[in-house]
């Protein structure tokens, strides 16, 4: 029987798995939609993927740079718990996977979720299967890929759960990783100023303006108090104006000018961060089940 794209998409909308192996499913039960569930359900497949609607918010950011310094790789995969972020098996598939991304470079996550690891088997084949032997959510939730030819990357770590990647023209491996925990430490939201958002910058200045007002001094100081905050705020989110971490008196931008260096971008990323994490409430449980409902 013939395979067509209609009984893939049928498959896959019932079991919840990647095209591909909803295709190895039908094609090995001859076409049977009914004998490929069951088939998937028994192996594990469709078993795990009804666990992907679970929040899965723990997990570790990984980072791969190459031997040069001049290609890199972050990506966020995130585990249900803490408990299974530390476990072998998943450091094992996240260093197994962010090493593939370094050495493919895929366009996006779809790409990367297709790659193949040294087993044979597809990333998501792989991330699928350690679901069902684990028994829990685990998704590849992000990457970012920087490369240079005339300068160098940064990276850093703090923990397994936060990571950091900063990419110069010119500058050395040293000021490079520098600014990369210099990133961790300050959270900058923008390279400059000129890259913040006329949104986010409008914001600030309304508030800004009715709270200089309030102090009801005369227009023309109130507008100066304005531009003053102003700039302190641009300062204190954008890398080039803040401080620097190792050494306050000093700019990023001035350290960055004495090195003869540029910085052409940056990447921050923290487990979980954006993700709702399920709070459950006991008591509120249990005053349900006592009113019956």
């Amino acid at each position: 029987m013939a395979i067509t794209a209609a009984l893939v998409k049928e498959l896959r909308e019932r079991t919840g798995s990647g095209m591909m192996e909803c295709k190895k499913a039908l094609v090995e039960s001859n076409g049977d939609i009914d004998a490929a569930v069951e088939a998937m359900r028994k192996s594990g497949l469709a078993k795990a993927d009804k666990k992907s609607d679970r929040v899965a918010a723990e997990g570790i950011i990984a980072i791969e740079t190459s031997a040069d310094n001049k290609q890199a790789v972050m990506l966020e995969v995130n585990s249900e718990t803490d408990f299974v972020a530390k476990a072998d098996d998943f450091t094992n598939f996240v260093n197994a996977v962010s090493q593939k991304v370094l050495e493919a470079q895929p366009a996006d996550l779809e790409s990367l979720l297709q790659l193949t690891l040294s087993d044979g088997e597809s990333v998501d084949t792989v991330r699928q299967s350690l679901v069902a032997k684990i028994g829990e959510n685990i998704q590849i939730r992000r990457f970012t890929l920087m490369n240079t030819d005339n300068g160098v990357i940064g990276a850093y770590r703090h923990g397994d759960r936060i990571g950091t990647l900063v990419q110069l023209n010119g500058g050395n491996e040293e000021l490079a990783r520098d600014l990369a925990m210099h990133v961790a430490a300050s959270r900058p939201q923008a390279v400059s100023a000129d890259e913040l958002s006329e949104d986010l910058l409008q914001k600030e200045r309304d508030i800004v303006a009715t709270q200089a007002r309030e102090s009801g001094k005369p227009e023309a100081i109130v507008e100066k108090m304005i531009e003053g905050r102003m700039s302190k705020f641009v300062n204190e989110i954008s890398l080039l104006g803040q401080a620097f971490v190792k050494d306050p008196d000093v700019t990023v931008e001035k350290l960055v000018k004495q090195a003869g260096a540029t910085v052409e971008g940056f990447a921050c990323f923290e487990v979980g961060e954006g993700i709702e994490k399920k709070v459950d409430n006991f008591a509120e449980e249990v005053m349900a089940q006592a009113r019956g409902n």
